[in-house]
């Protein structure tokens, strides 16, 4: 685990809503490789990153949902040229990041 990732996650506070978000796997050219991880806390703070850009936007915002459900979720980013060039990104790749609910 991330030691900045788990710095954080032993400093929460009572009732503060967070979730993790690891990737578990990758194929292609990723940012970032298996383990990577970052927390989001619900006021759109972070610690750590799984790559930036695009594919970070999309676990937040999924991450943002799994605090609201409180139900983990595998989901798989799409980096792969058609979908990562709107953005200006180029990685080529896919990641499949596991996301969990963090809540004292």
């Amino acid at each position: 685990m991330d030691s900045k990732v788990l710095d954080e996650i032993m400093h929460l506070k009572n009732d503060e809503q967070a979730a993790i978000a690891t990737i578990i796997s990758t194929r292609g050219s990723t940012p970032r490789k298996s383990g990577s991880q970052v927390l989001f806390y619900r006021d759109g703070q972070t610690v750590g990153s799984i790559g930036g850009g695009c594919g970070e936007a999309e676990a937040k915002r999924l991450a943002l949902m799994v605090m609201e459900s409180g139900i983990p979720t595998v989901v798989e980013v799409n980096l792969t040229h058609d979908v990562a060039e709107a953005d200006g990104m180029v990685c080529g790749g896919v990641m499949e990041i596991f996301i969990e609910p963090l809540k004292l």
